[in-house]
């Protein structure tokens, strides 16, 4: 049952949603007295941001402008030191007691009534509700329905009759089923969501998932029935692998598209449901043993929360504002602007969605109406996620040796190995919060002298600018606290792996200094930042100057002889890091 809904929002009047670029709101608010939104980003939400903006015009919203390499991971950074926008927007839940501490409590507001009550479940902490789901990726397991419906096979609906369906196929010259193989995440995934058909989507298997990530419970005598299960549906044909790890896509388009394979088990969100053969692609959930407990899993696009302050005195209208926002969201209307004909997969959390029979995910529909969706296995396995898949893949391959007792034990020694990793130790200690310009200060040192330049310049995002985010610049900032790799990757740019050295006098550099980065072309520039070993450049002497890889323009690059260099900044970073120990705002001179 749903938590009682206590409090009833007000209707506001209509204005513009403004959009921040450069320093400052783009056009002219019509009250000058209301204060800025701060929504988390405008990347993945243009669609709903536009609908807002006609149905409520004077909520006026500032946007955030990170484009960094861990987008996930920065958002909980920026929770910890209480540095969050307004709306928060995470594609994870990392820490649920930190999104209670920080974020407004939304289980009496109005636009949760509609909502499934397996996704509520699923966010209550404590009785609260901090962070919402927006809208959900569903997945099971692909088919080829054309040819099913000619050969008038039936959806399985338990196992026995997947079985007698997989000797039919097999007497057909087809192979039954396929797994992906390209990433270790899908065999493991295809393990972990066969176990949710049973005991892991349970509060015991939540307590021994728990148990398990925190070192205190262990995978022998708990898997060894699932293991079993898995068993039988490789003997039956249902996880055979690609010999030639095809991408999910090519999985699907080639061996269903052709014939060749009925099933394909792959966390896939495909664009459209056609092969290229003109059949039609169907999805049917986990088979559970008995047919009791067939299962589809959801993947959350997004969550979404309000920061705790705006429920402060004097923050009233800003709240007032944050919840009309979220209830249109959670509207119908709001839930279809995430949903198009290239997002088959897509489904509105909502338990009254509009959803036609036809639709890849009607039968989906129906599961979550009744409790029978699982939320994929993700958070917190990341570090030992793509090796125990890779013993998975080995399995379903029939490596010799390698069985279901056989995964077992190795799932406990991978967990104890990452537990007791010295990689998982911290680089360096921060021992104050940075600025953004500060944070690209200090990158420029690691950079310029990991290199052996002279100099570094190094663009920063210290606004939002629509449509050309700032991927190769710095867009986020250090915090005061210890550093580890995790915050190393969420304070560096989007590309890695390349930089440049370009060759310019002291006097070129500060005239491009000056002249920012024009990523765009359009005047509106992101400001550099010039850092120099020694702390100045001669006007009229030559430097080697370094830059991260995409972060000049053409132009420049030409002017001034770009030579690109293979190199990961993120590496440079981290061993710096490391060798100083400790770093400041006004410490750690490039000498």
């Amino acid at each position: 049952m749903k938590l009682k809904r206590l409090r009833r929002l007000a209707a506001l009047s209509a204005g513009a949603i403004l959009l921040l670029s450069a320093c400052s709101l783009i056009g002219k608010k019509q009250d000058a007295n209301r204060e800025s939104l701060t929504w988390g980003t405008r990347v993945g939400y243009t669609d709903f941001l536009d609908l807002a903006a006609r149905k409520y015009p004077d909520i006026q919203l500032e946007f955030g402008a990170y484009a960094g390499a861990n987008p996930t991971a920065y958002s909980w950074t920026q929770m910890q030191r209480d540095d969050i926008p307004d709306i928060f927007i995470t594609s994870r839940v990392l820490d649920k007691e930190l999104a209670k501490e920080h974020l407004a409590d939304l289980s009496d507001y109005d636009f949760a009534d509609g909502i499934s009550d397996v996704f509520l479940d699923q966010c209550t902490i404590d009785g609260g509700i901090y962070l919402l789901p927006i809208n959900n990726t569903m997945y099971g397991i692909y088919y080829n329905q054309t040819l099913m419906e000619e050969k008038g096979w039936e959806v399985p609906t338990d196992f026995a009759e997947l079985e007698s369906l997989c000797a039919r196929i097999r007497d057909a010259g087809m192979t039954p089923g396929l797994v992906g193989t390209a990433l270790a995440d899908n065999p493991f995934l295809a393990v972990f969501n066969l176990a949710k058909t049973d005991w892991l989507s349970t509060p015991a298997g939540a307590e021994w998932e728990q148990g398990f990530l925190a070192g205190n419970a262990t995978a022998a005598g708990t898997w060894e029935p699932t293991m079993e299960y898995v068993q039988r549906y490789i003997d039956i044909g249902m996880f055979s692998t690609d010999p030639e790890d095809r991408s999910n896509q090519e999985l699907i388009q080639e061996e269903l598209g052709n014939r060749r394979a009925v099933f394909c088990t792959t966390l896939l969100d495909v664009a459209n449901t056609e092969l290229p053969n003109g059949d039609e692609l169907g999805m049917m959930p986990y088979i559970s043993e008995d047919g009791s407990k067939n299962s589809y899993i959801y993947y959350p696009d997004a969550y979404i929360g309000i920061s705790s302050r705006l429920t402060l005195p004097g923050n009233e209208e800003k709240l007032e504002d944050a919840l009309t926002l979220l209830s249109l969201l959670y509207s119908p209307e709001g839930q279809a602007s995430f949903i198009t004909e290239r997002t088959p997969c897509a489904l509105s959390v909502l338990d009254e969605a509009d959803v036609s029979e036809d639709s890849l995910v009607y039968d989906a529909w129906q599961a979550q109406r009744q409790g029978k969706v699982f939320p994929v296995t993700y958070t917190h396995w990341e570090q030992v996620l793509t090796d125990i898949g890779r013993v998975y893949k080995e399995w379903f391959r029939g490596r010799e040796g390698m069985d279901g007792p056989a995964c077992i034990a190795l799932m406990d020694e991978l967990q104890t190995s990452y537990l007791g990793r010295a990689e998982t130790a911290d680089y360096c200690e921060s021992t104050a919060d940075f600025t953004l310009e500060e944070t690209a200060i200090l990158s420029g040192k690691a950079l310029g002298s990991s290199v052996g330049a002279d100099a570094a310049m190094i663009p920063i995002a210290p606004f939002y600018k629509k449509g050309n985010l700032l991927n190769a610049g710095i867009s986020g900032k250090l915090y005061k606290g210890m550093i580890d790799a995790e915050g190393i990757t969420a304070v560096s740019p989007s590309y890695d792996g390349e930089y440049a050295i370009l060759t310019m006098t002291g006097a070129q550099a500060r005239e491009l200094a000056q002249e920012g980065f024009d990523i765009a072309g359009d005047k509106e520039p992101y400001p550099y930042v010039l850092v120099a070993k020694g702390g100045e450049l001669e006007e009229d002497q030559t430097y080697q100057v370094a830059f991260l890889m995409e972060s000049y323009t053409h132009e420049a690059g030409e002017l001034y002889e770009a030579r690109i260099e293979n190199g990961s900044f993120r590496t440079f970073l981290r061993e710096w890091l490391k060798a100083q120990q400790s770093v400041s705002p006004d410490g750690n001179p490039w000498e």
